[in-house]
């Protein structure tokens, strides 16, 4: 079993690239990020072709826990101090608008609850008060929270999605403005002014490869500062013996879950007790994590629901936490690495590289280039 709650099998398939393609960008990936550049791209009046290796949203951003967050990776106390005041809270800031702008275009697949950070020690709840006071103190809203799930803060700005449905809408909503997708359409080669897939060629004046999990294997030159990791998650039938009105990462986001609609409980976590066996560009759930996790289930969060799906999905990480959005060969972008937090990072650096590939500012990659470089000076 390797299939996510979140699919209802109410997609039409798109073509497959068959033969030559003309446009000025070619963006390579069709997931939440590569649709947020092609998106971008159309605004600006840039022809584009967007390709996608099996089907949109068959990656990560259809895969994964469905949060909503406002944020880097790392938690903004830490953020803080790794990239300074000023590059923390202009990033937290953007990711927040960025949050209100998907709630407002689609508000039948996001759901702005609020999420939890919950403590599953006396250590993290030292650093939860961290995290509360870093947020108060820069002008965001947080509050102390104590109730039946736990000990931490509440973020208000924070919510849940459906990550499927939402990377169809767009799919959907560009298809309907006749941008040019194509499916099942895996990239072999990305030569100067040519993309080649199986069956055909696109070419183009610009790459953006939009790709989070296994981004250094299409762009090797990112090996040294990109790695792939396993994700893996559950699903149960509606569980109403238990109520989670809000999303909840625990023991440092390690672990994070959410309730749907339908009282159904995700459930995910437990990477790092994988091991080396996690960094892999694999992603099929394995017996030991979802063990772990059913353990969980059964004996923390106390759902009695039978399990109904089972799932993994390929996400890379960066060593200092931070996205790439870089150009890595002349005229060739490369957009992804989200460390386990793609769902607004990743629109928010794809929009970026459409518009820096095009020769435009972008406040976000000036925001992220201020953080390295204070990280740099550190």
């Amino acid at each position: 079993m390797n299939l996510p709650i979140w699919e209802d099998r109410d997609w039409r398939p798109l073509p497959r690239l068959e033969g030559p393609a003309r446009a000025d960008v070619c963006v390579i990936g069709l997931g939440g990020s590569g649709l947020a550049a092609m998106e971008e791209l159309g605004a600006l009046g840039v022809s584009a072709v967007g390709l996608e290796a099996g089907a949109v949203g068959a990656g990560a951003a259809g895969r994964n826990g469905g949060f909503v967050l406002a944020g880097l990776a790392r938690f903004f106390n830490e953020t803080v101090v790794q990239f300074g005041e000023a590059a923390a809270s202009a990033l937290y800031r953007l990711t927040t608008r960025e949050i209100q702008r998907q709630a407002a275009e689609m508000p039948e697949v996001i759901r702005l609850t609020g999420s939890l950070r919950l403590a599953a020690d006396a250590a993290e709840r030292a650093d939860c008060q961290k995290h509360l006071a870093a947020l108060r103190y820069c002008g965001f809203a947080a509050e102390p929270y104590a109730g039946p799930e736990g000990d931490g803060i509440l973020l208000p700005a924070d919510g849940v999605m459906q990550p499927l449905h939402r990377v169809r809408a767009l799919a959907r909503k560009l298809r309907q403005r006749d941008a040019l997708l194509y499916e099942n359409s895996p990239v072999r080669k990305i030569v100067p002014g040519s993309v080649v897939t199986d069956r055909g060629t696109v070419f183009c004046d610009t790459v953006i490869v939009a790709v989070d999990g296994r981004l250094e294997e299409i762009l090797p030159e990112l090996r040294p500062r990109v790695r792939t990791a396993r994700l893996q998650m559950l699903a149960t039938a509606p569980a109403p013996e238990v109520s989670f009105p809000r999303p909840v990462y625990w023991r440092h986001g390690y672990e994070y879950w959410q309730q749907l609609p339908d009282q159904s409980v995700a459930l995910g976590g437990f990477r790092d007790h994988g091991g080396d066996a996690e960094w892999t560009h694999a992603a099929e759930p394995t017996e030991k994590i979802q063990a772990l996790l059913e353990r969980f289930l059964r004996e923390n969060l106390k759902v009695r629901a039978p399990v109904t799906h089972r799932w993994a999905a390929s996400v890379a990480y960066t060593a200092d936490g931070l996205p790439v959005l870089e150009q890595v060969r002349d005229k060739t972008w490369a957009v992804g690495a989200y460390s386990g937090t793609g769902n607004i990072v990743g629109a928010l650096s794809a929009r970026a590289a459409a518009r820096l590939a095009c020769g435009q500012t972008a406040e976000w990659a000036e925001c992220l280039a201020a953080a390295r470089a204070h990280a740099a000076k550190s």
